[in-house]
């Protein structure tokens, strides 16, 4: 086996860097329109754009030459790291966030779409650094797209060229990778204009619908207000509760329904199944606060559709406080923490597919034994799941609850409440944000020792690189040549 050429790592890294410092730009506008020091922005741009153009421009390695397997996995892991850190710079530069594990805590958060905050007043931060900080998810909600649906299957990773735009649904849909990325980029910007648009109408001024546009198509859950949503009028809720159900469905089937392609929509069995398990959750939660607390029915539904839904798409917006609910609906958010959306989205979690090829081997295994010798091969939108991704469905599944026991046991080591330290756990890993206690939706991790920080910070990479990619680089094997 060849060495990896870390002269292709070093140009992609340096690409990506580039695209940090362009990001920073963006929010300069935003700064001179409120009157706030754009230094912080000027600052940051020209620290990562020296080294990311020395990078891109000396390194004698074109991009368009194929890129092995182990220089993939290494690329993503050391791409999402460097986002992670050179997003920093404007909390730094600003000084608006103090300490360096909060700084990287508010980063990491930000670009893997967790929405998990150390700060205890949002609203006193500039709208610059707001604006910055919401963009961090808008940013990174569009690269886990993309490395959903083109990089991680064409590095056969962890069963993902089942969900690949053209290995899973056996068609060429578009020829080129550019092709589909720029399909999968006009949806993401159609997606959010169309949800500023709703907002604004609701009478959101236009800087918050901007934050909570990028906050809610990402997934990621960083809102302008100490109160989340729960200071907006129910329409509000409700729009933004409908984009949270909208952004953790794939983009696949948004390209179909595009395309009126809608026999690929019917028979495309993971959505169904994500509708399915979203209202019966919808209804379950609704009842018990409609019989368990005062609210009238409207405010049940609405407080249940807007939490379950922030939950399942692992955005983590608050209209409620979750935590005072009664107990067997406490009980149920914790456990949805685990579900994620569909793949294919800019959601975190186990993910509706793996969900559902675990029910499919559960149905198989008691059918089996009433009838031992029958042949029941486990099928995905009409497709027969290999052997080898149908365990690596069940091992991802494996891996991902044994993660989060030794997350939650770093924590409660550290001095964290078990309860607190196994939401936190649940949550960073499925890149969820808010956990349980007082950091739970209404709360946050401030009171965190550095520790449980940093314990969370790795738990929301890992997660959000789908484990196997990450676990790559620590085998031996990864490194022989």
């Amino acid at each position: 086996m060849n060495t990896i050429n870390f002269r292709s790592v070093l140009k992609i890294i340096g690409l990506i860097l580039m695209i940090s410092a362009a990001s920073f730009l963006l929010c300069i506008p935003v700064a001179l329109v409120y009157s706030e020091p754009v230094m912080p922005f000027l600052l940051s741009f020209v620290t990562t754009m020296i080294p990311g153009g020395l990078f891109y421009f000396l390194t004698h390695s074109p991009l368009h030459q194929k890129v092995t397997a182990r220089e993939g996995y290494l690329s993503v892991t050391l791409g999402w790291i460097t986002l992670g850190l050179s997003g920093t710079l404007p909390y730094f530069f600003s000084g608006e966030i103090t300490g360096i594990i909060n700084i990287i805590f508010e980063s990491v958060s930000g670009y893997s779409t967790t929405g998990a905050s150390t700060l205890t007043n949002i609203e006193i931060l500039s709208k610059s650094v707001l604006f910055w900080r919401s963009l961090t998810h808008w940013i990174g909600g569009i690269g886990i797209i993309l490395l959903v649906i083109i990089i991680l299957p064409s590095l056969k990773v962890g069963g993902y060229s089942l969900f690949s735009l053209e290995s899973s649904l056996k068609e060429k849909m578009l020829p080129r990778t550019k092709s589909v990325a720029l399909a999968v980029l006009m949806i993401y910007l159609l997606l959010t204009v169309v949800l500023i648009l709703m907002l604004t109408a609701g009478g959101m001024d236009l800087f918050d619908s901007f934050c909570h546009a990028f906050g809610t198509v990402a997934t990621g859950g960083f809102s302008t207000k100490n109160t989340s949503i729960s200071g907006y009028s129910a329409y509000i809720q409700y729009v933004i509760g409908v984009f949270m159900f909208l952004s953790a469905a794939s983009f696949v089937v948004f390209y179909f329904i595009l395309k009126r392609n809608f026999s690929r929509v019917k028979s495309n069995e993971e959505l169904w199944f994500y509708i399915f398990f979203t209202t019966a959750a919808v209804v379950t939660v609704t009842m018990i606060l409609y019989t368990g607390t005062e609210r009238n029915f409207e405010q049940a539904f609405r407080h249940a559709f807007f939490q379950v839904v922030s939950t399942i798409s692992t955005t983590g917006y608050a209209t409620t406080d979750y935590t005072v609910w009664p107990q067997a609906a406490l009980v149920l958010i914790f456990l949805l923490i685990f579900s994620g959306g569909s793949t294919g989205s800019t959601t975190g979690g186990i993910k509706m597919a793996r969900h559902l090829i675990a029910l499919k081997n559960l149905h198989n295994v008691s059918v089996k034994l009433l009838h031992p010798n029958a042949i029941m091969p486990v099928k995905l939108n009409g497709q027969v799941v290999p052997d080898n991704i149908n365990s690596l469905m069940t091992v991802f599944i494996q891996l991902f609850l044994i993660i989060f026991i030794i997350g939650m046991v770093i924590m409660i080591i550290s001095g964290i409440p078990a309860v607190e330290a196994a939401g936190a756990s649940a949550s960073s890993l499925a890149c969820v944000g808010p956990g349980m206690g007082a950091s739970g939706n209404m709360g946050n991790y401030a009171h965190f020792n550095s520790t449980a920080k940093m314990t969370m910070v790795i738990l929301m990479i890992v997660g959000r690189l789908e484990i196997f990619t990450i676990i790559a680089l620590f085998t031996k094997a990864f490194w022989k040549k």
